[in-house]
């Protein structure tokens, strides 16, 4: 099975330039991951989708790279049953016109 959380929209601190230290910015993270699913054994996505935000808010990370690295760890340790885990984070107010992301695959 795959689940899907795409344009999960939240504001939080997240970058090493000075004004994004003090004011939270618009952060827009996609979700795709892979696992076996078994009737007692599912992916809640709204506990993923709150993991995922409450991170990213919480640890208030200097660099996106730093921010989808730790939520790797944070999500595969949380549901064990993932084969692969994709993430995009998205800063789409850093530049006045472009948005601006990162994104990563974990295969286990």
């Amino acid at each position: 099975m795959t689940i899907y959380v795409e344009n999960l929209t939240f504001d939080a601190i997240i970058g090493i330039l000075p004004e994004e230290r003090l004011v939270p910015q618009k952060v827009i993270v996609n979700i795709k991951l892979d696992y076996e699913y078994k009737k007692e054994s599912f992916i809640n996505y709204a506990t993923l989708s709150n993991l995922v935000k409450n991170s990213i808010k919480n640890n208030k990370f200097g660099l996106i790279e730093e921010a989808l690295l730790s939520l790797h760890v944070e999500i595969k340790s949380k549901f064990s049953q993932i084969s692969s885990i994709k993430l995009k984070i998205s800063k789409p107010t850093i530049l006045a016109h472009a948005d601006v992301s990162v994104a990563s695959k974990i295969e286990y």
